[in-house]
């Protein structure tokens, strides 16, 4: 029965409407799909997901482990906020957009497993994973236990610890792949001692795309007394899990990597009776503050990267972390099956989803990474990347999710020519 009242309900229920922001859906063009459905071989899903993004069509990018690119709702509203940033940068910036940084926060702690008071945000892995390695109470003679496979950035600050304080580093040396999850912890735990403060886990060996048994490890080293750093950067929004999952007691990563965030963003967790103890990296006003925000003291930074953020999340979790994982290890296994059947190629990552996720790394017989690579960028504009590193040569082929399998055919084809030569 038509009525007055309920003539002016609709009409605000529609004009309500129209002022709403679009749904991720309509901003990305890519399509919801219902919990527990399987579409890691679903190419048309994959070809819209793509399409959200604005990469290259002229070059195939298999180098997504440096960093990745922004889905263009993400590089939108860095635009948006950096815009608004402009009119008057110390009232929006200082008054506005830095009150954002907890509505941030707590999306990254509901993705990362956690409490949002253990979660800072900060510009990359190196910066949160340096907060920790500098900021640990460590005295001459104390023990570190590391690989010689982690990252140079974390090892050179290990290094500089150890030439200014005396601590002592054990090295660790791993011949990659390895399907034995006992094997690599038994190797860990062998080199501890009493005199063993710190083991330094890297979860997802960036080179070859090696996955450590991150909580096994973790739980010998707490069995012992030891606290845990998990250097997460190739890991977290790639490989499916939450960070309590993992046994660390600090960790860090880049968002700019799996997440997709804005270039320049990166995340710090420290289990809360942790904080105190740590110091951070830039001087906060009081240094040992139970506060996670200490850890954020960076002076001016850019807060349109920071907020957009959001939108990064939001866009994983449209697709879903169980979701995205399954596609990314499809993929990996999808070109490395193809590729071991070339003549002279040999595959140097693990085929199984315990030990590896997206990232794979290869060689031709006769050939050089280097020279590998520069063929097929220079050849056929695919771009990957040469690796030499400690017991590691080859090329790393990182696909991300805006990658189809049409582009791995490409890559295929283009390996077949530059293995004949």
């Amino acid at each position: 029965m038509f009525s007055r009242r309920n003539f002016l309900s609709k009409v605000s229920m529609a004009s309500g409407a129209l002022l709403m922001p679009p749904t991720l859906e309509r901003q990305t063009g890519v399509p919801e799909v219902p919990a527990g459905v399987d579409v890691t071989h679903d190419e048309e899903f994959w070809y819209q997901v793509k399409m959200a993004y604005t990469v290259s069509p002229a070059l195939v990018n298999l180098n997504n482990g440096g960093v990745s690119p922004q889905p263009l709702v993400v590089q939108q509203a860095v635009e948006r906020y950096n815009r608004l940033s402009n009119e008057t940068p110390s009232y929006y910036m200082w008054r506005i957009l830095d009150k954002g940084r907890e509505s941030i926060r707590e999306k990254l702690a509901d993705l990362a497993g956690t409490s949002p008071e253990e979660i800072a945000m900060d510009r990359n892995s190196s910066e949160a994973l340096e907060t920790i390695i500098f900021g640990l109470r460590l005295k001459a003679g104390d023990e570190v236990v590391l690989t010689k496979q982690d990252y140079p950035n974390m090892i050179n600050a290990w290094k500089q610890r150890e030439k200014r304080e005396g601590i002592v580093l054990k090295w660790l040396n791993f011949d990659f792949p390895i399907e034995d999850a006992d094997a690599i912890t038994d190797k860990f735990v062998d080199a501890f001692t009493e005199k063993t403060k710190v083991v330094h886990i890297t979860h997802l060996i960036n080179w070859i795309g090696q996955v450590l048994p991150s909580k096994q490890i973790a739980d010998a080293a707490h069995e012992r007394g030891i606290e845990v750093l998990v250097d997460a950067a190739h890991s977290f929004a790639h490989l499916d899990y939450k960070i309590p999952d993992l046994g660390a007691d600090y960790f860090g990563t880049s968002l700019h990597k799996w997440l997709c965030a804005p270039f320049g963003s990166g995340m710090l967790y420290v289990k809360k009776q942790k904080i105190k103890n740590l110091y951070p990296l830039f001087a906060a006003g009081d240094p040992e503050s139970e506060d996670i925000r200490k850890f954020e003291a960076l002076g001016t930074r850019s807060f349109a990267i920071e907020q957009a953020i959001g939108q990064a999340v939001d866009f994983h979790q449209m697709i879903g972390s169980e979701r995205k994982f399954a596609r990314l290890h499809y993929l990996k296994n999808y070109w490395m099956e193809q590729a071991e059947q070339i003549e002279g190629v040999q595959i140097h990552t693990s085929y199984d989803p315990e030990f590896g996720g997206a990232i794979g790394c290869f060689s031709v017989e006769g050939m050089e990474p280097n020279e590998v690579s520069r063929a097929l960028l220079n050849q056929h504009n695919i771009h990957t990347v040469a690796i030499n590193w400690e017991n590691i040569h080859g090329v790393r082929v990182t696909p991300n999710v805006y990658t189809v399998t049409a582009d791995l055919d490409r890559f295929l084809s283009a390996l077949r020519d530059v293995a004949k030569v």
